[in-house]
């Protein structure tokens, strides 16, 4: 029994004295958590800035686009006779316009000739800006446009009196007021720089260029 007890001994674990720990509070001072990675150094920020560049119109392009509307214009003043002879001050606008238009009409197939010049000249030639080319189509557009009553009333004969003349005063009026204000709006816009759209002639021409 004596040389058992030393044996039990050596086969107990030892005693240990734990000594209780103080509890880790947290500093009130500093912070538990580490902050996070993109709050530590904050990085600048980036401004971006938006700029925008404004290139005027040749003054070339602006003058062969002007010169253009003035193929219709001339080929439209037929249409306001009866205006004319209604409204004689209505001519009145014109008369600077009358050495140019005495010039233009003195020359043989003056208008035969202006347009396939446009035409060959501006339209098909690639050396112009497409500004230059939509407006000079665009006017032809509406120059061809212009054949059209004339080839209608050959056709159909309204008369000297009666309803028949009243509906062609009626619809030459219109057409020279519609020639009118397309020449003052293109003229305008060329000589301005911006590009005009005539109704029912914008589409036709781009078209055309596309």
């Amino acid at each position: 029994m004596a040389s058992s007890i030393p044996l039990l001994r050596l086969s107990l674990p030892p005693r240990h004295h734990h000594r209780p720990t103080a509890l880790l509070l947290p500093h009130p001072l500093k912070p538990t958590l580490p902050s996070p990675p993109h709050l530590r150094h904050p990085l600048p920020k980036r401004t971006t800035a938006t700029t925008c560049s404004y290139t005027p119109t040749p003054a070339v392009d602006r003058l062969i686009s002007a010169a253009s509307y003035f193929l219709p214009f001339f080929n439209g003043l037929q249409y306001g006779r009866f205006l004319f002879a209604k409204y004689p001050i209505l001519a009145a606008p014109f008369e600077p316009l009358l050495p140019l238009l005495s010039l233009y009409h003195s020359f043989p197939y003056a208008s035969f000739v202006t347009f396939f010049g446009l035409y060959l000249g501006v339209v098909r030639n690639p050396s112009f800006s497409r500004y230059a080319r939509f407006n000079a189509l665009q006017a032809l557009v509406l120059d061809v446009l212009l054949v059209v009553p004339v080839l209608v009333q050959r056709i159909i004969t309204p008369g000297r009196s009666g309803i028949g003349l009243k509906l062609t005063a009626w619809a030459y009026s219109g057409l020279f007021m519609f020639v009118v204000a397309c020449f003052v709006y293109g003229l305008v816009s060329s000589v301005l720089g911006k590009t005009p759209y005539l109704p029912f002639v914008a589409e036709a021409a781009g078209r055309q260029l596309d």
